[in-house]
Formats: structure tokens, sequence, C-alpha cells
């Protein structure tokens, strides 16, 4: 297993100070990147987790902050008063999705040609609207993200999209993928959609003590299975040494 080592990265985006977690394979470069947004609640080390696990792999992986000072948000109503109105700005989500971009491509050891976005909830929202800005990825992967953008702008998407959704999940309903895949479909981009079974939102994620928002609730099984994909993923649009 590759030796990974880890720093904290502090940088400027949406109006805050973002704390990132950088997690590095040792060895030499050029590795290809990764970036990884968390989902609405922030960045926690479940996501660091998820970070250094890409670079045991070999990536390079930046988990970043959206909330400022790497802040998880436990409390529900504190967390949708912050995303809520994120996510109806593309402008903000690109903003903070091009500052953590920016950290992983100054890494010296990251081919800024060969980076990848994977996020979850929020995260992946952020991550999908790089890809709508026009932003050169191999590839972007989500948990938990259907969200549209604005007319037209999906045709600006320049690499594969994959995303993966609970059947339960009442957050992202059947009708709202069948409108993400519209739009996927009009703008022509190389995209898939996978349902896991009997999931709800946030599936992928270990419990938490805290409230949660209803309909969240994690599936072990199909979280194992999701991150399997993922990791696959990876292995297939931007592979190590390819």
């Amino acid at each position: 297993m590759t030796t990974v080592i880890t720093r904290t990265v502090e940088y400027s985006a949406d109006g805050l100070t973002m704390v990132g977690h950088l997690a590095l394979p040792a060895g030499d470069g050029p590795r290809p990147g990764v970036l990884v947004g968390p989902e609405g609640t922030g960045l926690n080390d479940f996501q660091r987790g998820r970070a250094d696990a890409l670079a045991e792999l070999g990536y390079a992986a930046f988990a970043f902050d959206i909330h400022g000072g790497g802040r998880w948000i436990s409390d529900p109503q504190e967390m949708l008063a912050r995303t809520t109105p994120l996510l109806a700005d593309p402008g903000r989500m690109r903003e903070i999705g091009h500052a953590a971009l920016d950290v992983l491509r100054a890494e010296p050891l990251v081919d800024p040609r060969r980076i990848a976005a994977i996020g979850y909830g929020t995260g992946g929202a952020i991550a999908l609207e790089l890809g709508r800005d026009g932003v050169e990825l191999r590839v972007i992967g989500t948990i938990n993200a259907l969200t549209t953008g604005r007319p037209g702008e999906a045709a600006r998407i320049r690499c594969p999209v994959w995303v993966g959704v609970g059947s339960e999940d009442p957050i992202m309903p059947p009708e709202q993928w069948d409108v993400f895949a519209e739009e996927m479909r009009e703008a022509g981009v190389d995209w898939r959609l996978v349902v896991y079974g009997d999931a709800l939102h946030a599936f992928h994620h270990p419990p938490v003590d805290q409230e949660t928002v209803p309909g969240v609730g994690h599936h072990p099984v199909q979280a194992e299975r999701a991150w399997r994909d993922v990791v696959g993923l990876l292995g297939e649009c931007v592979p190590l040494g390819g």
C-alpha cells in the first residue's frame, strides 16, 4: 500500500478562508489528481478519508471546503440556510470549484492535464458546474447530485459524467433523474446514471450522531458498491500511469 502524505491547505473562495485536505501518494509525479467535494454538511473526516484512500491508490486528491474553516455543519437548518442559496447560484459554485481546482493544479506532483472531479451532494453539484463552465476534466462523478444547470451550458461539458442516486431518495426523486438525463442527452454528453436499490439520500455516508433532514440514511452495502464504482470510474477515465 502506498504511503500517504497529508496536509491542510488554506485558500480563499466565496469570501471565506477555506481549509481543504490534500492527500498525496509518496513518490515521484506526475500523478493524476482528483477533486473530492463534500455533501452539504461540509468537510469532515469521512471525506478526508476518501481523499486518503485515493492517495493510497496513487492519486493526488484534494477534499475541498465549502463553508469556510473546513467546517462541518451539524444543524440541518443551518446547513440548509447555507446550501440552498449556494445551489441556486452557479456562479458561486463555480468560484468555489475553481479555487479548489487551482489548489490541486498548483501541487507539483499533479499532472494538470489529468484531473477528475468527484463529489457528494453539494460538492457533486459544484463538480458538475465546473463541467458546465467548460473546465478541462477527465471525468465528473457524483453521488446524490442530479442538479441541472442553466439552459445550454451542459454542452460545454468536455468529459464523461457519472451520477449515482438512491432509488428511495426523496430529495432526488425520479422526476429529477429525468430532467437531468434530458439535459445530458440534449448536450450530447457521455453520461451514465446508476440507481442503487433501497437507498436513501446520502446513503454513502456512515451514520452520524446528530439530527438530519428527512430522507437521509446510510446503506452500508450500497455505499460500498458506490465507492467501488467511483474507483472503477477513475480507473477507466484517468488511469494511473496513463
